[in-house]
C-alpha cells in the first residue's frame, strides 16, 4: 500500500500540480488519500488516473531506500509531517526515478509486486478530494 501512495501522490503531482496528499490512512484491505483541490474528479479523470498509476506499477521499477541526514531532507522534501524529535538522519524511499520521498512504512523490493491499483471511489468537499482506492492481487 505505501509503493502504491507513492505513485498514487507523484501521479497527481504531475497530472494536476497539486501537492502531495496532506492526509492518508493505508491499510491492506483499503485505503484513502486526501488532497487540498478545487474541484470532484470526473469518472474519465479517476480512470486515467488508475491507468497511470498501473502503468507505473507494472514498469517493475526498483524500490530503494536511503539514509540523509535532516539538514539535506529539509533542502530536498517537505519535512512537516516528520516527528519534531530530535531526528538526525531521514529515510528516503525512491521508486524508480518516478517518485522519491521521506516515509517510514513498508515497501515491495519492486512495483510490479504491488497488485493491481483500483480507485474504489472519490469524493470532494470543502476544498478537500478523497481518493480511496485498494491494490488486487489479479485484475
Amino acid at each position: 500500500m505505501h509503493t502504491a501512495e507513492h505513485i498514487l501522490n507523484q501521479t497527481m503531482v504531475r497530472m494536476f500540480g497539486c501537492d502531495r496528499s496532506f492526509s492518508m490512512h493505508l491499510e491492506k484491505k483499503k485505503s484513502k488519500c486526501d488532497y487540498h483541490f478545487h474541484r470532484p474528479l470526473t469518472s474519465e479523470e479517476e480512470q486515467l488516473i488508475q491507468d497511470k498509476v498501473n502503468r507505473v506499477i507494472s514498469l517493475g521499477l526498483p524500490v530503494t531506500e536511503k539514509h540523509v541526514d535532516m539538514s539535506e531532507a529539509g533542502e530536498l522534501f517537505d519535512i512537516s509531517k516528520l516527528p519534531g524529535q530530535d531526528i538526525r538522519s531521514v529515510r528516503i524511499v525512491n521508486v524508480g526515478d518516478y517518485d522519491s520521498c521521506p516515509c517510514i512504512g513498508q515497501h515491495v523490493s519492486n512495483t510490479a509486486e504491488a497488485g493491481y491499483f483500483r480507485i474504489t471511489t472519490t469524493s470532494f468537499e470543502n476544498g478537500v478530494l478523497r481518493i480511496r482506492f485498494k491494490l488486487d492481487r489479479q485484475k
